[in-house]
């Protein structure tokens, strides 16, 4: 008598089964949207972080902007603080040869040199960065009163002696370096990074493929060459390797010739060489290197607050490669075979 028992809980299991069982089919229930049961929640679409201006690199803070003249003959070098920098400028300066001014903002080194004193074209430059903090060590007393009402906050060695110190090893004026976080710390209100009319982003069809270029100066001569394995344009100065205190040789993913009108200024130096005046505002041709090609370019830049923008030849943005920047004030024009 038990086995039916058994035979009777079995089928009743059975009984309350089936009614799971006819939920589970793939018949919707009255009512019900298929899909709006079996579909996965969406996913918000993530929020690209913000470029650099000065370099399109994604993520870097838009520090305020550091402006420093750099010494750049082979008496000042290796030069501590320019691999960090976003942009550096070259300027032909007295008796043809050249020096640096680095803008610094996504990267700010501990300290940088070294430091020397400043040029009629510097003030002529920076105002497209708003007002940023200016590094340097004199100028010709001519120029002061210039400095004094230009588009900057002045963090030279005389406004903010205590930024600055003699580095061991060398020997002056070669040894004069700064420390950037007191150099910041004098001018608070400098300008953060913002646009200054560079565009980054895919090559542009067309280009040249190129090894080497070079620029030529009255007193000096660059190369730059390109390396695949380091994804940039190392960088020669008068037939030696432009060498970084910090170790390695000195490149970019990005090197823009700028062709300028460059004439007299009223300044010059002790020796009574001229000093260039290099017009870095209205138009003129450019050369851009970038992966290994060189690109025929146009910039403009309408007025000193403005930024330099630079397009193809057919009014397209020529854009850089993401990274730092060398621009390369030139006044021969360019010669491409």
């Amino acid at each position: 008598m038990r086995v039916p028992r058994m035979i009777a809980v079995t089928l009743a299991g059975v009984a309350v089964l089936a009614p799971a069982a006819a939920c589970s089919s793939d018949e919707p229930a009255p009512g019900k949207n298929p899909q709006a049961a079996t579909a996965p929640p969406a996913e918000a679409t993530p929020t690209p972080e913000p470029a650099h201006p000065f370099t399109g690199l994604p993520g870097a803070a838009r520090r305020a902007v550091l402006a420093a003249k750099i010494e750049n003959t082979s008496a000042g070098k290796p030069q501590l603080g320019l691999k960090s920098a976003d942009i550096v400028y070259v300027e032909q300066v007295e008796a043809g040869l050249t020096r640096l001014m680095a803008i610094f903002s996504s990267k700010i080194p501990p300290k940088i040199g070294p430091v020397r004193s400043a040029r009629i074209s510097d003030l002529h430059i920076v105002p497209q960065f708003g007002k940023p903090a200016f590094a340097y060590s004199g100028a010709q007393t001519k120029m002061l009163p210039i400095i004094a009402q230009s588009s900057l906050f002045d963090v030279s060695d005389s406004r903010a002696p205590g930024a600055y110190f003699r580095q061991p090893g060398r020997y002056a004026p070669y040894n004069l370096f700064a420390n950037t976080k007191e150099l910041l710390a004098q001018a608070p209100k400098a300008t953060k990074a913002k646009d200054v009319g560079f565009t980054f982003g895919d090559a542009p069809e067309g280009g040249v493929p190129k090894k080497m270029f070079s620029v030529k100066y009255p007193a000096a001569r660059f190369t730059f060459g390109w390396s695949e394995a380091a994804g940039k344009w190392l960088i020669w100065q008068d037939g030696e390797k432009d060498m970084a205190a910090e170790g390695g040789q000195l490149g970019a993913p990005t090197i823009v010739v700028q062709y300028t009108k460059t004439e007299r200024s009223e300044f010059h130096d002790k020796n009574q060489s001229y000093t260039p005046l290099v017009h870095s505002t209205g138009k003129g041709s450019a050369i851009v290197l970038r992966d290994g090609k060189a690109f025929k370019a146009r910039w403009s830049r309408e007025t000193e607050e403005d930024g330099t923008v630079f397009t193809t030849d057919a009014g397209e943005p020529m854009n850089f490669a993401p990274g730092q920047v060398w621009v390369v004030l030139a006044a021969r024009k360019p010669v491409i075979p």
